[in-house]
């Protein structure tokens, strides 16, 4: 049997969106393998979040031990390790966050699986597990076959998927901890989260993007006025935060921030492929750019071939008195 085991990330005791992005993945590549999908939930008093993702139609391991409260990656390789063993899954699935790029190597090492890193699609062909994964910072998309193995590991980017509804109910198997006795050598301390500003672009339903067609920061209200109307937040490429027009935590792109709003609004941006690798889970993009040979075009769903400086300031007008 092909099973595919997904390893669930949370913290602070809530489940990570990624948890649920792999499984936009996990269920066509398990039928392929002919199994199914496996979830793994390590943690303390996680009920709710295995039913959550239960709710997927998935099978959810769960361990629920006080050794799990908080993230230890020397811990979770113990379980991984011997669920491996146990259940020899075809694929282990994790996501590429600090989590995953801290234990997935490791894992890979110990057990001389077969191993490709920051994958953006997922596919089986003759038998044979295939990932996509981008090169020299998304220039270039490469399709790597998973060396033949009883088990691979992939993790996939973040944001990359879209998290699919909740279908059927699932199964939750509460099955107990290989590990029997905390370790002594590497202990959990505290939590200190990361200093954000007062917008997770990440989290933005509407993002109105700028970039070097700006030309200047005193032209910044310009693309403010137009947030503002739609009720959007503002984000940009990396010249435009490195220009210093935007705070660096609304920089999107390889060297910023993936995002996956339900519109994308991007504003004399060209569309260079660091920022199109950041801006590939947007549903909906219009691009406003007046080179009619900008990259961006070739990804957006609507393009305006204009100055921005002359057609925004009239976009945002009109918007204003289609709400009255």
């Amino acid at each position: 049997m092909g099973n595919v085991l997904v390893l669930a990330e949370h913290r602070q005791g809530e489940l990570r969106d990624i948890s649920i992005e792999m499984l936009a993945l996990a269920p066509s590549v398990a039928e392929a393998l002919g199994g199914e999908v496996m979830v793994l939930l390590l943690g303390s008093e996680v009920g709710p979040m295995a039913e959550k993702i239960a709710g997927h139609g998935v099978k959810v391991l769960v361990v629920d031990d006080p050794l799990f409260a908080d993230y230890n990656s020397d811990k979770y390789q113990k379980v991984l390790s011997a669920l491996i063993d146990d259940y020899k899954p075809k694929l282990v699935m994790m996501g590429q966050t600090a989590q995953g790029v801290d234990l997935a190597p490791a894992l890979a090492v110990e057990k001389g699986l077969p191993f490709v890193p920051d994958i953006i699609g997922l596919e089986v062909e003759g038998g044979v597990i295939k990932a996509t994964r981008q090169l020299y910072s998304g220039k270039v998309n490469a399709q790597v076959a998973l060396k033949e193995a009883d088990t691979g590991l992939v993790t996939v980017r973040e944001a990359a998927f879209e998290a699919p509804d909740p279908s059927t109910a699932g199964a939750v198997e509460k099955i107990d901890s290989p590990l029997k006795e905390d370790l002594d050598y590497r202990k959990f301390v505290e939590y200190i989260e990361a200093e954000i500003g007062d917008v997770d672009i990440t989290q933005s339903e509407i993002l109105v993007g700028i970039g070097r067609g700006l030309k200047e920061d005193k032209n910044l209200p310009v693309a403010e006025a137009l947030a503002e109307v739609i009720k959007a937040d503002l984000c940009g490429s990396r010249a435009a935060c490195d220009a210093g027009w935007l705070p660096d935590d609304r920089q999107v792109g390889t060297s910023g921030k993936t995002v996956q709003p339900k519109l994308y609004i991007c504003m004399g941006i060209s569309g260079a492929f660091q920022h199109i690798a950041g801006i590939k889970g947007a549903k909906t993009i219009v691009a406003i750019n007046k080179d009619p040979n900008a990259p961006i075009f070739a990804e957006a769903d609507y393009a305006i071939i204009d100055d921005l400086h002359k057609i925004v300031p009239q976009l945002t007008e009109k918007l204003k008195e289609l709400k009255g």
